[in-house]
């Protein structure tokens, strides 16, 4: 699914205006961004699941074309956790 499906499917559902439900996407889009931006924030999204922001150490890579070696530095990334009722459901 796409936004604009994503879009539809909500107002129909809960019977609101389809550019309230993208204003609230946006919204949400914004917030997860926010709040993520800091390593060990969690950010909850009932029935589907969690956004995890996770530390990640610097390293030394390999770039797979020369074999030189590479420092790829410390950097924060997001993790998703499946909730158990989506992987209920999916299964």
């Amino acid at each position: 699914m796409n936004k604009q499906e994503i879009v539809s499917a909500v107002a129909e559902q809960i019977n609101q205006p389809a550019a309230r439900v993208a204003n609230v996407l946006d919204a949400l889009g914004s917030i997860a961004q926010a709040h993520l931006a800091k390593p060990g924030a969690e950010l909850t999204l009932p029935g589907i699941g969690k956004l995890k922001a996770i530390a990640k150490e610097a390293r030394t890579g390999r770039n797979p074309a020369t074999g030189e070696e590479i420092e790829i530095p410390a950097k924060t990334a997001v993790k998703f956790v499946a909730a158990k009722a989506l992987k209920d459901a999916v299964a």
